[in-house]
C-alpha cells in the first residue's frame, strides 16, 4: 500500500515537471535568435567586482575591450581588498591590448555592516559610473572569470533593445572539463532551470524572476529607480534578488549561451560542494524547516523511482522505472548543451542525492558561522561586516 502512494505521488511529480513546468527541461530558452541593432549604439559600463582573481580577471577584461561592440564601452574592475595582484594584472591585460584608458581599476573599501562583498564591491563601481559626467544606458554587471565573444555585448544590448528589456541575463557556460564537473556543472544548471523556468522568468505576465550574475545587462536608469544596489545589499542570492526587484519595474530576460564562458575550474568535488554550500541554505532562507522538505521533497522526486524500481514489485515497479526514464528523458537537452554523452543521464538521480548532501551541508557551515564562504569571507546572513 505504501508503494503504491509513493508511486503515485512520484509519478504525479514527474507528470507534472514534464509537461507543465514552462518545458524547462528542453533548454530551449538561447541568446541565438536573429536581433535588429538599435538606431543608434548607447554607451555600455561593465562593472566586474574581482576578489583575489588574478588568476582568471586578466581574461576577463582583454575579452571586454576587445568586443566588436559600436558604442561606448569602458570597463571598472573593483579590487576588493585582494592579496593576489588582481589589479595588477587587470591593468597589465588593457596595457598589453592597447586599451589601458577603457579601463577603470578601483581600490575596494572595507566591508560596512549589511552589505555582502560582491554586492558592495558591485555598489563602488556602480557609484563610480553614475556619478560620472555622461552616465551609461547601461550597466554590465559582470564576474571576474567570465569570457566574452566579441560579439557578446553587442546582441546583449540588441536584444535589450528590441525588447525593451531592464535586465537582459546569459547563463554563462560553465566550465565542464574535469571529472567533477562532468558530474555536476549539467545537473547544477538542470535543477536551476527547474527551480526558476526560464520561460516564466521572461514572460512579464509571470512572477518568476531569475538571472545569472556572471552576466547581467542592467538599464542604469531603471535600476536607480528601483533603489539600486542598496535594495538587496544583504542577499547572498545577488543574482536572483535583483531579478525580482527589476521585473516589478519592466521585462527581463535570461537565456542559455554559447557566447559567454566562465573559466573558473572546479577541479574536484569538494571544489563544487564549496560551491553549493555556499549558497544552498539562503534558497531555503535559512529555514530548518524548508531544508527538511527540500530533502524530503528530493528524495521523492530523484530517489523514490530508483528504489521502486530496484525493489518493489508490480505497478509500483513499473511506474519506479518509467519515472526514471523520463528524468533520464528530461536531462538529455543539458548534457547535448554541454556536449557530455546521454550516458550521464540515468545516473541523475545518484548526482542529485550528493546535491542533497551538500545542500545539507550549506546549513551546516551556516550554523558554523561559515555560510557563504568566499575567498576568507563569511557572509550568510550577515548582521555585520567581517
Amino acid at each position: 500500500m505504501a508503494n503504491d502512494l509513493i508511486a503515485s505521488m512520484v509519478l504525479a511529480i514527474w507528470l507534472y515537471l514534464i509537461a507543465a513546468r514552462g518545458g524547462f527541461w528542453r533548454a530551449a530558452e538561447r541568446d541565438d535568435e536573429a536581433v535588429a541593432p538599435p538606431g543608434a549604439w548607447p554607451a555600455v559600463a561593465a562593472v566586474i567586482p574581482a576578489r583575489d582573481e588574478a588568476g582568471c580577471v586578466g581574461q576577463t577584461v582583454t575579452s571586454l575591450l576587445r568586443q566588436n561592440y559600436p558604442g561606448e564601452l569602458t570597463v571598472i574592475v573593483v579590487d576588493d581588498q585582494s592579496c593576489d595582484g588582481t589589479a595588477e594584472v587587470a591593468r597589465g591585460a588593457a596595457t598589453l591590448i592597447g586599451a589601458g584608458e577603457r579601463l577603470t581599476v578601483l581600490p575596494g573599501r572595507p566591508l560596512p555592516a549589511g552589505w555582502t562583498g560582491k554586492l558592495w564591491a558591485q555598489q563602488q563601481g556602480v557609484e563610480f559610473v553614475v556619478t560620472g559626467t555622461t552616465p551609461p544606458t547601461y550597466l554590465l554587471l559582470t564576474d571576474a572569470d567570465i569570457v566574452y565573444a566579441e560579439d557578446a555585448v553587442a546582441s546583449l544590448v540588441a536584444r535589450a533593445d528590441q525588447r525593451g528589456l531592464v535586465l537582459t541575463s546569459l547563463m554563462a557556460k560553465l566550465r565542464c572539463k574535469s571529472f567533477a564537473e562532468r558530474i555536476f556543472v549539467p545537473a547544477f544548471i538542470f535543477f536551476f532551470q527547474m527551480l526558476y523556468p526560464f520561460a516564466w522568468a521572461n514572460n512579464p505576465r509571470r512572477s518568476t524572476a531569475a538571472a545569472a550574475g556572471g552576466c547581467m545587462l542592467v538599464r542604469r536608469d531603471t535600476l536607480q529607480q528601483a533603489g539600486g544596489l542598496a535594495a538587496i545589499r544583504d542577499a547572498l542570492i545577488d543574482d536572483c534578488a535583483l531579478a525580482k526587484v527589476l521585473k516589478s519595474h519592466g521585462p527581463i530576460s535570461i537565456a542559455l549561451t554559447d557566447r559567454v564562458h566562465s573559466i573558473r575550474a572546479y577541479p574536484a568535488i569538494a571544489d563544487i560542494r564549496r560551491m553549493v554550500s555556499r549558497s544552498a541554505y539562503a534558497q531555503l532562507r535559512y529555514s530548518p524547516l524548508l531544508l527538511a522538505g527540500a530533502i524530503v521533497g528530493l528524495a521523492l522526486t530523484y530517489l523514490a523511482p530508483v528504489a521502486l524500481a530496484l525493489f518493489a514489485g508490480g505497478l509500483p515497479q513499473f511506474i519506479g522505472l518509467f519515472t526514471w526514464l523520463l528524468m533520464t528523458f528530461a536531462f538529455r537537452p543539458t548534457l547535448r548543451f554541454y556536449e557530455l554523452s546521454i550516458l550521464w543521464a540515468p545516473l541523475l538521480p545518484a548526482i542529485a542525492a550528493m546535491y542533497m548532501a551538500f545542500t545539507v551541508d550549506s546549513a551546516y557551515q551556516h550554523a558554523r558561522g561559515r555560510g557563504g564562504m568566499w575567498k576568507g569571507r563569511a557572509q550568510a546572513n550577515i548582521s555585520e561586516a567581517r
